[in-house]
């Protein structure tokens, strides 16, 4: 390992707060792992510790699990840092992420030494093959440490990396604590993962962090509690209803699993739907079809919540439209299984509350009172406006009149404004409304004038809302030609597995649910006194209604004032159209974007904040900014709808990081030593002789024991599973090889192709296995067929019927277990061994393995090659070509010609059908035309 005490230049460092410094000074002592609470500025520390070692010259490290934006942001930093100290030696970073970087490149590159960040299958393969020798690098530093669990690839890098170098450092980092709080030990099993000793957590409330951040540098922060409408208020009341009900309905539902966090509280939660799928998993086969609906219509419910506060009325109702023609049968469908919470009267107060709010029904006085079915004879328009929009216009004129009074620069902040929210959309809308709301109309105009003085008319919406509106009015039209196909879309997933049953599964008899089939269809008896065409009475406009409305909100003169969006620019008298704009003019809409927010405010410098939504994460941004610098003042708005779900899930999100952290100070206090057992390599004497002795000498045998560990070559394209890593946990030599015949070579005459179910059934489908296990019959003595299951999920074929669409027949064996029986009837040398989850893989590997010789790699790559034929030639990528042997034309022998010819599937769509022809034939290439120049309206 290089030298790190040797005489260094001098440090720059950019961590100008106390708890920043001591976190630093920690980890340059110590290997430990920091957990760090949202929004500290964890990528800053990771960034100036990377440029500590980077300034040295002679450091080679090895930055784990980081995602392509922060890359770039750590990249940057070490380019400024290194700029600002004047390191001649210092490198940068250097991303591996490719596999089109030749081995040659990759070795070089590594020679040289450097901060590098790998992607983990690169990397692994690496460390294996030591084309990246692991006692060459300095240390490792490994990012999002809570996603690491034990069959992780990361963790397969960090137990290589352990036990061939036992001196480099190894830091580990964390923004995320919830997840070390799950399980039985949670922060003990992920310290054994990591092989580290020592955690470090830093909450906000820990001393030295509120020290650095609540001292006389404070931000000026204006809390601004926005009121629902009422209409607002009776739909999220309407909603939440909805979720209470369907909650309630899962746990009627006998699954036998924990349902005390199944709550209304917990569903307002990020994460609630997929908590409840994963807890489900294992049982997913025996779930009953109402129940997985209702797991589905969760997630529709908790898009909708959010949708209410974010969407504008007209974008909310269109929303509601294109969930209800998904959930319910197209008018004259027989079908009775639509989803229980649109039969529930709080969905009705859903969509008609939302489509009050677009517009509403003329009064008129021989109008019955009462009468809900049909609608009066012309609709008016309502277009109700968020109520956070008037707000926004306020604070942003309530800043105009302090920029007015107070014009001189008082400090280091730009005059910006930076306006936060959630997401593209609502960053989008907010930006349509600034520009548009001060557009008068000539209806309007009068109201200018009050008594003798002339005032500016307040900001309103309406010109947004009536575009929008004139907009959704002409989509409607269309709506109804692709409704029906969206409901036939959604009921896929949940249905083609009680298909399967009643198809395959009752045979002979009547449907499970007893009801007779009535030919014809009768409304009467089918619809049990509901319409057919759902189960809400929603009202349908008439067409005449529609047109009378349109008319109304025909674009006027101050419409058509207003620039169009330019979608396409041509730059074409740039002069004329471009500019620069002051900082202190500039309005900065911009989502929240993680730690890139940090640099955000780096770079703009605002003097003014409007958090539009709450974000726990921005505000600690926000404070971390404006204690790092002195010269700097900012005054934050931080608007929420009072009483809605939006506080109470931000209330939610902050009450569950402190009581993560509490736990884990808990758990850190009573916590054993970690035995990360580093020195228990590969190894180890005495464990190879009684792994590797043979003592079956019966029958004239001889008792043989040989050194050598035992060895598997694994094709470099498993490294995505976890196999691999558990085979090199059990003490094996892991050989990355690119293969051409199987997945995984264990001995001269023993070769393995891996599925998993998912994969097995797309292999039939596109008839890629029969040509895999053709290949191993030809090349080895014991060809097998491994079926992997998922070790969460149910050791049994039951939940994969639904990706089977047809009726197993003998004329037509479409059926997993006949295509199954097929495959061994064809080749019936081929082995099948069935694994519940890749733990139990390895113990049958292991098993295998025995009284055998081991493989050799160059033979096992060469083999299924031509003569001469390189093995880098036939890595193409695999999922573009399962995806060209779905469309139809296309077999396995016009493959390999496309593959050669065409770089992508993109280029593959947009080839004229002679050039097709050329390809692959002239049937096969006017199949492949058709496919890709198909109407999506048609059937």
């Amino acid at each position: 390992m290089p030298s790190e005490n040797g005489k260094a230049p001098a440090v720059k460092l950019s961590l100008p707060l106390e708890y920043q410094q001591d976190l630093f000074s920690e980890l340059r002592s110590d290997d430990e792992l920091v957990i760090l609470a949202r929004g500290l500025g964890l990528l800053r520390v990771v960034t100036n510790l990377l440029h500590s070692y980077d300034v040295a010259g002679n450091n080679l490290i090895v930055v784990v699990g980081a995602d392509e934006r922060e890359n770039g942001w750590i990249g940057e930093a070490l380019a400024e840092h290194a700029a600002i100290s004047r390191a001649p030696l210092a490198r940068g970073l250097s991303q591996v992420n490719t596999d089109v970087m030749s081995v040659g490149t990759r070795e070089k590159m590594y020679s040289q030494g450097g901060i590098f960040s790998i992607t983990s299958r690169i990397l692994v393969v690496d460390l294996l093959s030591r084309l990246l020798n692991p006692e060459s690098i300095t240390g490792l530093i490994v990012l999002h440490s809570e996603r690491i669990v034990a069959t992780s690839l990361e963790a397969f890098i960090i137990r290589i990396y352990r036990q061939l170098n036992k001196e480099g450092f190894l830091k580990a980092f964390s923004d995320n604590p919830e997840p070390f709080t799950t399980g039985f030990a949670p922060l003990a099993t992920m310290m054994r993962n990591l092989f580290l000793r020592k955690p470090s957590l830093w909450p906000r409330f820990h001393v030295t962090v509120a020290k650095s951040l609540e001292g006389r540098k404070q931000a000026e922060v204006i809390e601004l509690e926005v009121p629902m409408t009422e209409s607002m208020r009776d739909i999220q009341n309407a909603i939440l209803e909805c979720v209470e009900v369907s909650i309630s309905e899962l746990k009627k539902a006998g699954t036998g699993l924990e349902l005390d966090d199944w709550t209304l509280d917990s569903a307002l939660h990020r994460s609630f739907d997929t908590i409840i799928r994963r807890q489900l998993d294992p049982i997913w086969h025996r779930v009953s079809y109402r129940t997985r609906q209702i797991v589905n219509d969760l997630t529709v419910l908790r898009s909708v919540l959010h949708a209410l506060l974010t969407y504008d009325a007209v974008s909310f109702n269109k929303y509601l439209d294109t969930i209800l023609a998904a959930h319910q049968p197209p008018p004259g469908s027989t079908r009775q299984n639509q989803s229980p919470w649109l039969f529930l009267d709080a969905a009705n107060t859903i969509f008609e509350t939302a489509k009050r709010r677009v517009y509403t029904g003329q009064a008129d006085d021989a109008e019955a009172p009462g009468a809900n079915t049909t609608l009066p004879d012309s609709l008016r328009p309502v277009l109700e406006e968020q109520p956070k929009w008037a707000l926004l216009a306020e604070v942003l004129q309530e800043i105009e009149r302090d920029v007015y009074f107070n014009p001189t620069i008082r400090d280091d902040s730009n005059g910006t404004i930076l306006i936060m929210c959630s997401d593209q959309g609502t960053s989008r809308q907010i930006r349509e409304y600034l520009q548009t709301k001060d557009v008068t109309r000539e209806d309007t105009a009068d109201e200018e004038i009050i008594g003798d003085d002339t005032v500016k008319l307040q900001s309103s919406a309406t010109f947004m809302m009536r575009k929008k509106l004139r907009s959704y009015l002409g989509w409607k039209k269309d709506f109804a030609r692709v409704s029906a196909s969206l409901f036939h879309e959604n009921q896929k997933a949940l249905e083609s597995f009680t298909d399967q049953r009643g198809v395959n599964g009752y045979r002979g008899k009547g449907p499970p649910n007893k009801r007779r089939r009535i030919r014809g269809g009768s409304a009467a008896l089918a619809g049990a006194g509901r319409p057919i065409s759902g189960t809400l009475q929603i009202a349908e406009e008439k067409s005449s209604q529609v047109d009378k409305l349109m008319a109304d909100i025909q674009p006027d003169e101050a419409d058509a004032m207003q620039r169009e969006e330019v979608a396409v620019d041509m730059l074409e008298d740039m002069e004329d159209y471009f500019e620069l704009h002051e900082m202190q003019d500039l309005v900065v809409v911009h989502p929240y974007d993680g730690d890139m927010d940090e640099h955000l405010l780096e770079e703009v410098r605002p003097r003014y904040v409007i958090m539009y939504e709450p974000d726990a994460a921005f505000i600690r941004r926000v404070e971390v900014y404006r204690s790092s610098h002195n010269d700097r003042g900012v005054r934050v708005y931080f608007m929420y709808y009072g009483g809605s779900v939006e506080e109470q899930r931000y209330l939610s999100a902050v009450r569950k990081e402190k009581d993560a952290f509490t736990r884990l100070i808990k758990e850190k206090g009573n916590m054993a030593v970690i035995l990360t057992l580093e020195g228990k390599g590969p190894d180890d004497p005495q464990e190879q002789f009684l792994r590797t002795v043979n003592t079956r000498i019966a029958g004239g045998g001889r008792l043989a024991a040989t050194a050598e560990p035992p060895r598997v070559v694994v094709d470099v394209r498993e490294f995505r599973s976890s196999l691999p890593s558990l085979l090199h946990g059990r003490s094996m030599v892991v050989i990355p090889c690119m293969l051409t015949v199987g997945d995984y070579v264990l001995s001269p005459t023993i070769c393995i192709e891996r599925k998993s179910v998912r994969d097995l059934i797309s292999s039939f489908k596109n008839g890629r296995l029969f040509n895999q296990a053709e290949t191993m019959l030809q090349h080895y003595k014991h060809p097998m067929l491994l079926i992997e299951f998922d070790q969460n999920k149910s050791f049994t074929l039951d939940p994969f019927a639904e990706h089977t669409t047809a009726i197993a027949t003998a004329a037509n064996p479409s059926d997993l277990q006949s295509r199954l029986v097929l495959l061994t009837l064809a080749f019936p040398r081929l082995k099948v061994i069935w694994s519940s989850s890749p733990y139990q893989t390895a113990e049958i590997f292991e098993e295998l393995k025995k009284n055998q010789e081991e493989p050799d790699p160059i033979k096992a790559v060469q083999i299924g090659l031509n003569a001469g034929e390189d093995p880098n030639d036939q890595s193409f990528n695999q999922t573009p070509q399962d995806m060209l042997r779905a469309v139809p034309g296309i077999t396995a022998k016009n493959m390999n010609r496309i593959t050669l010819e065409v770089d992508n599937i993109l280029e593959v769509s947009n080839l004229d059908e002679g050039t097709l022809n050329d390809l692959v034939g002239k049937e096969a290439g006017r199949q492949v035309y058709r496919f890709f120049n198909k109407s999506v309206f048609d059937d």
